[in-house]
């Protein structure tokens, strides 16, 4: 059972990484150093989703974690 769990954690943790490096490679370098630009727009399509996606994977990655510790 805890395996399975683990296995779960391992996939989640993927699709995070990968959903936080798909919105990072939008900002540039110029966001690195401090320069914003000042613009301000809202998310829109693709980039919402991967935004809600990423905050549900991160409390799935939680939950799972919780659940690990639970089971040792």
């Amino acid at each position: 059972m805890k395996e399975a769990f683990l296995v779960v954690q391992a996939l989640i943790a993927v699709g995070l990484v990968v959903c936080i490096l798909l919105q990072a490679q939008g900002t540039g370098l110029g966001a690195a150093y401090g320069e914003t630009g000042e613009q301000f727009r809202s998310k829109r399509g693709v980039e919402k989703l991967l935004f809600r996606a990423t905050i549900l994977l991160a409390a799935l990655f939680l939950i799972t974690s919780v659940i690990n510790l639970l089971l040792h």
